[in-house]
């Protein structure tokens, strides 16, 4: 399979999601949450339905059918009881029990006392479960702690690879092997990104913390595709003679570590579709942001990160000449 003889579709296809998302990231940026902006974070339990039995209860199950009669408002019906108050950015999550968690930028009790004035119309019952706050000041320096964090990463990360492949400088230097890798990388979490961008912009879909754990996340699963990749590169370069092309090693170590690549990530990729479908609201996004990175984490270490070595080593040719 001549994988890297067709770089240029591969490099058109990469290139077009990136253009995409970084216009989707100009014209409408990410929806932030209130990790990022500052505000509140209310926790709040509907009652059950359970009432105490009176001498009219004739039987159970009579009891669990007026139990069940009860419902909790959806997340559309409470959105629309808080229209009036202009709350913004507010977002609303159900949960189990009857418990809804609503979250809005704005930290006064007022505005608080009002929210659940509000709910209190729905069930009489409604209790606040907790009640946190995020500052403002606080929020910038998630912000700028979270952009530290990933520029440290992936320096260390093109460091750490071209000291392991320090040894191999023919027919390519060792800091290529990390500059391509970085590429990749920047690939994988810049297109993650676009998607979060036309999400917050279609869908409401806010990112918090736990979306920068997982851009982090993306970043150490994806480079390990890539050294597995490169690895194989510097074993098929000490058994191959000078002659040898350098783009034939390159596809045939793609080959040879195509299946265990894709064994490997569709094992993560499964458990990731089945956590974005099942797993509640709570780390769904931060799922979903993981599936989108890893599988093109994969894609990117054979057709991005390896291919671009033959590129940087054709380039070299033609200035030599």
């Amino acid at each position: 399979m001549d994988i890297i003889g067709k770089r240029k579709y591969t490099y058109f296809i990469s290139g077009a999601l990136t253009l995409i998302s970084l216009a989707a990231l100009l014209t409408w940026g990410l929806k932030l949450g209130i990790d990022f902006k500052g505000g509140t974070l209310m926790e709040v339990q509907f009652s059950k339905g359970e009432e105490a039995p009176t001498e009219d209860s004739t039987t159970p199950e009579e009891s669990k059918e007026a139990q069940a009669e009860f419902k909790a408002p959806s997340r559309d019906e409470i959105s629309e009881k808080l229209k009036d108050l202009g709350l913004q950015s507010l977002n609303i999550q159900e949960s189990e029990n009857n418990v809804s968690v609503l979250r809005y930028i704005g930290s006064d009790e007022g505005t608080n006392e009002k929210v659940m004035e509000k709910l209190v119309e729905f069930d009489g019952e409604v209790t606040q479960q907790r009640v946190d706050f995020v500052g403002s000041s606080v929020s910038k320096q998630l912000r700028n702690n979270a952009i530290v964090a990933a520029i440290l990463a992936v320096i260390g990360i093109a460091l750490y690879i071209a000291w392991a492949f320090r040894k191999v400088s023919y027919p390519v230097d060792s800091w290529q092997y990390g500059i391509s890798a970085i590429v990749a990388l920047v690939h994988d979490v810049f297109i993650t990104v676009g998607v979060f961008a036309v999400l917050g912009k279609f869908f409401d879909i806010e990112v918090g913390v736990s979306f920068i754990a997982a851009m982090l996340t993306i970043l150490g699963y994806s480079v390990n595709d890539t050294i597995v990749v490169y690895d194989r590169i510097r074993e098929n370069l000490i058994k191959s003679s000078a002659k040898e092309n350098f783009e034939n090693v390159v596809n045939r170590s793609i080959g040879e570590t195509l299946a265990r690549s894709i064994n490997t990530s569709m094992t993560v990729i499964i458990v990731l579709i089945v956590i974005v479908l099942f797993g509640g609201e709570s780390i769904k996004y931060f799922s979903l942001a993981l599936l989108i990175g890893v599988s093109l984490g994969t894609l990117s270490s054979i057709f991005v990160a390896a291919a671009l070595l033959v590129t940087s080593y054709n380039w070299k040719l033609r200035k030599n000449k």
